[in-house]
């Protein structure tokens, strides 16, 4: 399942000359008064478990929360996202998920990352090993 979550950024020059790139992982923006209104996909992915995880794409280059999260990289498509690999971090603004990141664009030139935030390290494994049951993501064999 695909949903479209609204967050708000300071509108900047090039954010007003940007336009949305057509990616399946980053649905659009827009300008509301000085702001820029950018509606981000959320991803639902389900575990072995029977659990859902609700996902966020992001851009890269953006701000990221230094906080534990759990990642996954995935390809993604209009139907969802097909998981390559799935992974956990007790920062996300280290970027310590950066190499595994290039690594998989070796072999899936259009993976894309998405986050989910999770505070503590027992429920970001779970998570993890619920999800890698599930999907047997490629890059975690």
């Amino acid at each position: 399942m695909v949903k479209l979550s609204p967050f708000l950024v300071k509108s900047s020059a090039d954010s007003a000359a940007r336009s949305p790139t057509g990616s399946p992982g980053r649905a659009e923006d827009r300008s509301v008064q000085g702001w820029r209104v950018s509606l981000s996909r959320q991803f639902e992915l389900a575990g072995k478990s029977g659990a859902r995880y609700r996902y966020v794409s992001f851009e890269e280059d953006r701000f990221l929360p230094p906080a534990g999260a759990n990642y996954v990289i995935a390809r993604l498509t209009k139907e969802g996202a097909t998981v390559v690999y799935a992974g956990e971090t007790d920062n996300l603004a280290a970027q310590s998920w950066r190499k595994t990141l290039e690594k998989a664009r070796e072999t899936y030139r259009d993976a894309a990352i998405l986050t989910r935030l999770n505070v503590t390290r027992a429920v970001r494994e779970a998570e993890r090993v619920d999800l890698i049951a599930e999907h047997q993501p490629p890059m975690n064999a």
